[in-house]
């Protein structure tokens, strides 16, 4: 058996668990058949995790797949089921593991540095507008990731003199930043992929960043 273990919601997890299913079946592990699979998802709730945590070891699963607050919360949890991580961070500095090429311990997985590309993708934004005297930068506060890139983004604007707008989004896009803010944004809104999953959930359709875009 094994455990799948998300601290967000199963609606913004569907297509994940499709691509792991998918996963699963290309090395001959078909859910149902030979594999057994355990979902658990924290909606959010990152206090939650140890709970969902304890549930799964107790069920004795070969290893646990999760994303980095999962991940972090059943490393501290258990030294030796097997823990496999998604992380958008850097694993090391998010205290995943103790190096790159020599994880140790029982954690392993594959980052796609998405934290710190902040930087790139402002740079891009200012080659598409580029007289653009405000860009709004939406990022998802409970996402271990967000610090890092704030940093990155940040020290990336201060040092070209672009104007940023920062708003923290979780679960509710319109009470922290309307959708129509009412300053004048002359630029597009930069979002992070936890936040184009908020706005995903809040309008009941895909969206890109295009959707953030504010004049």
């Amino acid at each position: 058996m094994v455990g799948f273990l998300r601290s967000s919601s199963l609606a913004d997890s569907t297509v994940l668990v499709t691509a792991f299913r998918d996963g699963l079946r290309e090395t001959g592990f078909v859910e149902g058949q030979n594999v057994a699979i355990e979902y658990r998802y924290g909606d959010n709730q990152i206090d939650q995790l140890p709970i969902l945590v304890a549930d799964l070891i107790k069920r004795s699963p070969a290893m646990i797949v999760g994303n980095t607050p999962s991940a972090l919360a059943a490393k501290a949890a258990t030294t030796t089921i097997p823990i496999v991580f998604a992380a958008g961070g850097d694993p090391v500095v998010l205290g995943l593991v103790t190096s790159l090429n020599r994880p140790g311990g029982n954690v392993t997985g594959v980052t796609f540095l998405a934290g710190v590309l902040g930087a790139k993708r402002l740079e891009l934004l200012r080659q598409l507008v580029p007289n653009a005297t405000a860009i709004g930068v939406l990022v998802n506060p409970n996402n271990q990731d967000t610090e890092a890139e704030r940093r990155d983004v940040h020290a990336a604007a201060q040092a070209i003199g672009q104007q940023l707008i920062m708003r923290d989004v979780s679960s509710d896009v319109t009470s922290r930043w309307p959708l129509q803010p009412s300053g004048r944004l002359t630029g597009p809104v930069r979002c992070s992929f936890a936040a184009v999953r908020v706005l995903k959930t809040r309008t009941g359709r895909r969206v890109g960043c295009t959707v953030c875009a504010a004049r």
